[in-house]
C-alpha cells in the first residue's frame, strides 16, 4: 500500500455510511497506516462552528453552498492536506460530492456554480476512493432514528433524496476510477467483507 491516500465516504441520510467508517479506519490501521479519520461539514473548530449553522439555521441556497465550501477549505487547510503531505491517510465522512449531491441534486442549486466552487477551494485534489452507499429511499428513510431531533436535510421530503441520490449516481457514473458503489442493503457482514476487499486493491 501507498502512503497518503484520501478516502471519503457517502451516501444518502440513512445509508449506513457512518456504520462502516471506524470499520474502513480499522482495517487500515491493522496494515500499520495512519490514519486521520474526520468529517464535513466540520473536522475543524470553525467547521464544526459552521455545521451548526448549516444542519439547523434556514438561508439562502447559495449561503449554504458557500458555507459548506468555507468549511471545506479550512478542513483542507488545517487537517486534510498536513496529513496527506505527513503521509497519512485521511477517511472523511463526505466531501465536495455531497454538496453536488444534496445542493446540487436535492436543491437544484446550478451544477456550474458548484464546479466554480470546487475549482476555487481544490483544483488539484480529489479523494483517491469513493465509497458510495447506496440504498432504496424507504430503507433510508426507515433507519434514521425517530428518537433524536432530525437536522434540516433529514426533514426533507422523499423527492429531495431521490434527487439527492440520483446525483450521486450520476457523480459515480462520470468518476468511475475512483466510485465504488456499495449496495447498503446487504448484512453488516456482507458489506464489510466487500469493504475489506476494496481496501485491499489499494
Amino acid at each position: 500500500m501507498k502512503s497518503a491516500k484520501f478516502i471519503t465516504f457517502e451516501g444518502i441520510d440513512g445509508a449506513g455510511k457512518s456504520t462502516h467508517i471506524g470499520y474502513v479506519a480499522g482495517l487500515l490501521q491493522q496494515r500499520g497506516l495512519t490514519v486521520v479519520s474526520t468529517r464535513e461539514p466540520g473536522g475543524t473548530a470553525l467547521g464544526e462552528a459552521l455545521r451548526e449553522l448549516v444542519l439547523h439555521q434556514k438561508m439562502h441556497l447559495e449561503t449554504e453552498a458557500m458555507l459548506m465550501f468555507a468549511s471545506r477549505r479550512e478542513h483542507l487547510a488545517q487537517v486534510i492536506e498536513p496529513a496527506l503531505a505527513r503521509g497519512e491517510w485521511v477517511v472523511s465522512d463526505r466531501f465536495t460530492d455531497a454538496t453536488f449531491a444534496y445542493q446540487g441534486g436535492g436543491r437544484k442549486l446550478s451544477r456550474d456554480k458548484l464546479d466554480v466552487l470546487e475549482q476555487w477551494v481544490h483544483p488539484h485534489l480529489q479523494p483517491d476512493l469513493t465509497l458510495l452507499f447506496d440504498v432504496p429511499l424507504e430503507v433510508a428513510r426507515a433507519r434514521l432514528d425517530a428518537t433524536r431531533d432530525l437536522d434540516k436535510f433529514e426533514q426533507e421530503k422523499a423527492t429531495f433524496f431521490a434527487d439527492t441520490r440520483a446525483e450521486y449516481l450520476r457523480r459515480a457514473a462520470q468518476f468511475p476510477d475512483r466510485f465504488r458503489i456499495i449496495d447498503s442493503t446487504q448484512t453488516i457482514a456482507d458489506i464489510q467483507q466487500t469493504l475489506a476487499q476494496i481496501v485491499a486493491t489499494l
